[in-house]
């Protein structure tokens, strides 16, 4: 059950890591959109936002996963967006140079 653990942070490593947008709804109807920078938005928020992404985060149990298009580039060859469970995102993003970031992270020492 721990690869069901699914974070904000660990998202937004995704998204950089595979350059790719990643939507998921929230409780509200609005839609969060974690961009290829890394960056969370939530692009129909206009106020102060009354909820924790990742409380919305941890409720949520589908997202759409979709290349995003190069800096520089009008437009590129766009594929499908991807839809995914909660168990395909969660093992989306544990497979990855996670474990040699872990590993660093006690060199630091």
């Amino acid at each position: 059950m721990a690869g069901e653990a699914i974070t904000l942070g660990g998202l937004r490593k995704l998204a950089i890591r595979k350059h790719v947008l990643i939507h998921f709804p929230l409780r509200n109807g609005m839609e969060c959109v974690i961009g290829e920078d890394g960056v969370a938005r939530v692009p129909a928020l206009k106020t102060q936002p009354d909820f924790n992404l990742e409380q919305e985060l941890a409720a949520t149990a589908t997202f759409v996963v979709e290349t995003a298009v190069p800096a520089g580039k009008k437009s590129a060859p766009r594929s499908k967006p991807l839809s995914l469970g909660r168990g395909e995102m969660s093992s989306m993003a544990s497979e990855s140079p996670s474990a040699a970031a872990a590993h660093d992270e006690h060199d630091d020492e």
